[in-house]
């Protein structure tokens, strides 16, 4: 028999997921914290999962809460069918009230079928137009999603959905950013190299960068190593 939360606590456990989820810098720790709040707010669930896909259908992010949610997910990507991927591909929630009578994903079905999973209930998680992904719970009895579970989960799973997308938008700035300060790192390093290099033995700053290139080749080393090795005074490069 599907439970549905009383409003007022289901307005807990909205605010309780997105105040976990605005404490999160990374995509990762966010997926994982909704994956629990969403096992611990629906009775009877033994175990949830949470999938980001990119545009293909490809996992780029994932979050489970125990090993059955972990094989059950992994061989919905092996056989690329599944309640999980129906969801995102579909923008709709997906409901499975017996698995054991449900004939929509047999290749997934028999790869669960040592699992203890008997019912299940997954919803797309949709940021604007967009579906980011799918958040799933899986319970070890039959019936123990209805049709008002599917609605249920979309409540909190919606909100959700907008603070994680909006993570992983602030999350390419900073990768950006880290890219550019090594890029800019090496450049300096480098370019030192070349100074000290020119004042040694009297080249022009290409000549020396020349130097610094042919030895990298000669070593297989990265070019900032051995500017690295310059300015640390070891003789990386023969007068």
């Amino acid at each position: 028999m599907a439970q549905q939360l009383p409003l007022d606590e289901l307005g807990t456990v909205i605010a309780r997921i997105q105040g976990l989820l605005l404490t999160e810098e990374k995509v990762t720790d966010a997926v994982q914290y909704l994956a629990l709040a969403a096992k611990e707010s629906v009775t009877g669930t033994i175990g949830a999962g949470v999938s980001l896909l990119d545009a293909r259908g490809r996992r780029t992010s994932s979050g489970y809460t125990d090993k059955t949610v972990e094989l059950a997910d992994a061989a919905q990507y092996q056989h690329g069918e599944g309640p999980c991927l129906t969801a995102w591909a579909t923008e709709s929630p997906v409901l499975v009230q017996d698995l054991r009578g449900d004939g929509r994903w047999p290749a997934w079905q028999a790869a669960v079928r040592h699992l203890p999973i008997r019912s299940v209930v997954s919803v797309p998680l949709l940021a604007g137009k967009e579906s980011i992904g799918a958040l799933k719970l899986y319970a070890a009895t039959a019936g123990v999603y209805g049709p008002s579970s599917p609605g249920l989960v979309e409540l909190f799973a919606a909100p959700a959905a907008t603070l994680i997308s909006h993570i992983q938008a602030t999350e390419a700035p900073h990768r950006m950013t880290e890219a550019l300060q090594a890029s800019l790192y090496s450049r300096d390093l480098v370019n030192r190299a070349c100074g000290v290099l020119m004042e040694r033995h009297g080249l022009t700053h290409g000549e020396a960068l020349q130097q610094l290139m042919r030895k990298a080749r000669e070593t297989g080393s990265p070019l900032q190593d051995i500017s690295a090795s310059i300015l640390a005074g070891t003789p990386a490069l023969r007068d």
